[in-house]
């Protein structure tokens, strides 16, 4: 306060407690100065994790700065002799790594730490950012354990480190490069970010398959999970760039119908300019809204791409201009005289800022109800995670340790308050999401930061799904969706489809399926398939809404085979305990000579017989037992670079 440190002394005010079988608050307050702090645990399903969080609140008259909030910090007394692993997933960013998931040994002396934030840009040699949580077990059998997560987009970090029989880990936002501190304006609060810890068996897949169905429940949208059409199969213009207008909008909308798709989406190119998110209307003489509405006639979702938080040069009404002075007070920092923004990247807007926040909120609701939308993509750099102003609500950098980094036209600013820029930029970023969903029930948020660089569980909160891998390959597409699929659900993974080379049949459909495991985005002209090729299509679609799109939404996931490499063989299994029923994906790689491969499934009942269709014939259908099927499925492919969906249904009690 006033620029001195001053110590706390916590009262317990037991008066303000909460205790019910739910939820656990013990409250504390500080006379001097007047600040209130209340620590909670809660249970928001029956089955899965708790979730913990701090809250200070300055019930004084006066502003004070707080420093570092770690959001947990777990102690556990490991024998040491027990050898303990770490498991943890990076995020897809612009294209999947070649390790993508981390399993590591927890040795004596073992040091590790994971960072997450608002836009996941590596450089070389840096380790890449993950989807903020781990999965810390026991590597004997059955890999009991522990998972730890963090349930916020901004700048967070997990550390992990093992002394003897000493294991501690601490979760929560990211201290450096520090000091860190947070201001608190009188009525004002803090909140940690919210995390969850909870207990597992069979190691990854064993904590996947009890932390993707609370995610599900706890974290996603009620009203999006209750349709049964979701995940959507959608048709995306940006197989043709830039260049999407009018005719072109309306041919796709046609092909759509006819393929049997359910959403058309708008990706970048449709606007006036960057921070002017009004359509071109040279490329749209009759609006958005006028092909949202064919959309809808012809029983079709619509959705648009939209980079909302960056600024531009736009000079018409309603355009965000950096060289305007209230917009260039918004920036995260100054631009040149001679700034020019990309076809689709400007400059970003600290969202944290009030007046920012009421105008972009604003323009957000706007954009879905002038343009009749079902669905909003955001994109680029959207939340800031750095800023070099002084008088944001966030605390102003130390400038003789500030870096601004410029990639393209975007300025990332690494400073001493990075952390708290982001703290509030994503609060804010929350707020007009939850305001906007308020106002347009049904509305779909596709979260894009140039791919998967905003992969998390404060977004799985607010947004409805991801986009995972800003490469779109098959092998790549598999890969992103591999690692991403042990935290998150299926039905939240989206795969774009991009033109891939497919000179035979069975690389067409090995294409499309490398992108049918989760959430499918066709992203490429479909004009120019051939005839067979188009009732491929329509045939794989339809078989993936009626058979393949339950099993996603509901059934657990069992990682089958070693992450795909584009060489050997690679497969995903879904098994549905309710229904009965599963799915095996199975991928060839492109060696010639390795035409079968054994997946040892998983999940069944070693007891019972199960049924087994080939979609593509590759086998005959018969009758196995689980315990032969748990030691392993043969599956036969005469080419390489090709693909089978294996059906599995309860053929009863073995006898």
């Amino acid at each position: 306060m006033d620029g001195t440190q001053l110590p706390l002394q916590w009262e317990h005010r037991k008066a303000l407690d909460t205790l019910n079988g739910r939820q656990i608050v013990i409250v504390y307050e500080s006379q001097n100065p007047h600040l209130r702090l209340s620590w909670k645990w809660q249970v928001r399903a029956g089955f899965g994790p708790v979730e913990h969080s701090i809250t200070v609140e300055n019930l004084g008259e006066r502003e004070v700065w707080l420093p570092m909030i770690d959001s947990m910090r777990l102690g556990f007394a490991v024998s040491a002799s027990t050898q303990m692993r770490n498991f943890f997933v990076e995020k897809g960013d612009g294209a999947p790594s070649p390790q993508g998931i981390h399993l590591e040994d927890i040795a004596d002396g073992y040091r590790w730490t994971g960072f997450s934030s608002t836009y996941a840009h590596t450089h070389e040699g840096e380790p890449r950012e993950i989807i903020p949580a781990e999965f810390v077990f026991d590597a004997d059998q059955p890999q009991v354990g522990w998972y730890a997560g963090i349930e916020f987009s901004g700048r967070t970090r997990i550390s992990l480190e093992r002394a003897g029989d000493d294991l501690q880990s601490v979760l929560g936002l990211n201290p450096d490069p520090g000091p860190f501190r947070t201001r608190l304006v009188p009525g004002g609060s803090f909140e940690s970010p919210t995390v969850f810890l909870g207990a597992f068996s069979g190691g990854p897949d064993g904590a996947g398959n009890q932390l993707r169905p609370w995610v599900r429940t706890v974290l996603g949208n009620p009203l999006t999970w209750k349709n049964l059409h979701y995940p959507y199969v959608v048709n995306n213009s940006w197989g043709s760039g830039m260049s999407v207008d009018e005719p072109l909008a309306l041919r796709m909308i046609a092909e759509s119908k006819e393929l049997g798709v359910e959403m058309f989406h708008i990706d970048a190119g449709w606007f006036r300019g960057v921070g002017d998110w009004y359509p071109d209307p040279k490329k749209f003489p009759h609006g958005l809204a006028y092909i949202a509405d064919q959309a809808h006639k012809n029983g079709l979702r619509f959705g648009i791409w939209v980079d909302w938080t960056q600024a531009g040069l736009g000079a018409n009404a309603g355009a965000l201009n950096v060289h305007d002075p209230k917009v260039a007070n918004w920036m995260v920092s100054d631009v040149p005289p001679d700034w020019k923004p990309e076809e689709f990247k400007g400059q970003t807007i600290d969202l944290g800022v009030p007046a920012a926040h009421d105008y972009l909120r604003n323009e957000v609701n706007r954009i879905v109800g002038d343009y009749h939308l079902d669905m909003l993509e955001h994109d680029g750099y959207l939340v800031a995670q750095g800023c070099v102003r002084d008088d944001h609500p966030h605390a102003p950098p130390n400038r003789s340790s500030m870096k601004i980094t410029h990639e393209g036209i975007s300025d990332f600013v690494l400073a001493s308050n990075s952390t708290d820029v982001s703290y509030h930029a994503v609060r804010s970023y929350y707020d007009i999401y939850a305001s906007t969903r308020a106002k347009h029930p049904g509305l779909i948020f596709e979260i894009c930061n140039d791919g998967g660089r905003m992969v998390d569980f404060g977004s799985a909160a607010h947004g409805d799904y991801f986009s995972i891998t800003d490469t779109y390959d098959p092998l790549s597409n598999r890969r992103a969706f591999y690692d991403a699929s042990y935290v998150l659900p299926a039905a939240m993974l989206e795969s774009y489809v991009e033109k891939w080379p497919t000179p035979r049949p069975e690389n067409f459909l090995y294409m499309l399926r490398s992108g049918m495991m989760g959430w499918v985005t066709l992203m490429l002209d479909t004009s120019v398939w051939t005839a067979e090729q188009h009732e491929a299509a329509q045939r794989a679609i339809a078989l993936y809404k009626q058979s393949v799109r339950p099993l996603i939404r509901d059934a657990s996931l069992y990682h089958i085979s070693l992450r795909p490499d584009g060489i050997h063989w690679d497969g995903m299994e879904y098994w549905d305990a309710v229904r009965r029923q599963g799915v095996v994906f199975a991928f060839r790689g492109s060696i010639s000579d390795e035409s079968e491969h054994r997946f040892a499934l998983a999940g069944l009942d070693p007891m019972r017989n199960y049924r087994l269709h080939f979609q593509d014939g590759s086998s005959a259908d018969r009758t196995v037992s689980g315990r032969d099927l748990m030691h392993g499925l043969e599956i036969h492919l005469s080419h390489p670079l090709s693909s089978e969906l294996v059906f599995l249904s309860d053929a009863g009690i073995k006898r």
